[in-house]
């Protein structure tokens, strides 16, 4: 069975402007459009592809202020509730990814969170389920955002290790870490680090694409895995 990927960011809820989650926003599609040429343009959900191509999504700041104002205004909405986009990059189903994001909310109970979905398979799919790839993607996530966690990795792998998928509990291919989580342990030479910025660091397991289906990636992950649970930074998002 064909392996599915994603890529992920999560932090408690930080109750934000409509300007400044606008800004936000604004710098995310940025950042994204940077890392591959199928992210340049987004396009609202639809029950058709007709219907979704003829939605543009923005992703400027002034356009993402009309469009959360808009939802602020929704029926029964409160105004702690925050924003979301579920966007769609408007590609051939080859090639089809989908992102959705929650932010600027005041819950104690649901994180915020960035989400991307890539192709399963095909030429978008190549260049996008590599491991420099997806490091940009989680690069971006975090510089827009600032999570406490993120990853990119399998459904499968996500599975096999975890049955709540809760966030910061498990790890991925690569996985992120801000500072305010604690120090890095030391972990085995063949996992590679990266500063993101001055935030926190993105953990590498391999530079070929991970795959719940070998051995010797599960038996890294769960060598890694066993270090970070008793250095403490493998626990729930807490506000």
């Amino acid at each position: 069975m064909q392996e599915t990927y994603y890529a992920a960011t999560y932090w408690p809820a930080r109750q934000g402007s409509v300007q400044s989650c606008a800004v936000q926003s604004e710098r995310l599609f940025q950042s994204l459009s940077r890392c591959d040429t199928s992210f340049s343009h987004w396009f609202r959900q639809g029950k058709t592809r007709a219907a979704a191509l003829s939605q543009a999504f923005p992703t400027d700041v002034a356009g993402l202020v009309t469009l959360f104002d808009e939802q602020t205004r929704e029926e029964g909405r409160r105004q702690t509730d925050g924003f979301s986009a579920d966007v769609w990059n408007g590609q051939s189903d080859e090639d089809s990814s989908s992102l959705s994001f929650r932010m600027g909310g005041a819950s104690s109970r649901l994180p915020e969170f960035c989400l991307l979905s890539p192709p399963e398979q095909g030429p978008t799919a190549e260049r996008l389920l590599r491991a420099p790839t997806l490091a940009q993607v989680l690069r971006a996530m975090v510089r827009a955002f600032e999570p406490e966690w993120g990853l990119a990795t399998s459904h499968a792998h996500r599975d096999l290790v975890s049955d709540s998928a809760a966030p910061g509990t498990f790890i991925g291919w690569l996985t992120y870490f801000s500072h305010r989580r604690g120090p890095l342990p030391a972990l085995p030479p063949s996992v590679h680090l990266e500063p993101v910025d001055t935030l926190g660091t993105l953990l590498v397991l391999t530079p070929e694409r991970f795959t719940a289906t070998r051995p010797d990636h599960l038996a890294l992950a769960q060598d890694v895995s066993s270090r970070l649970q008793q250095a403490g930074l493998l626990s729930p998002l807490r506000p």
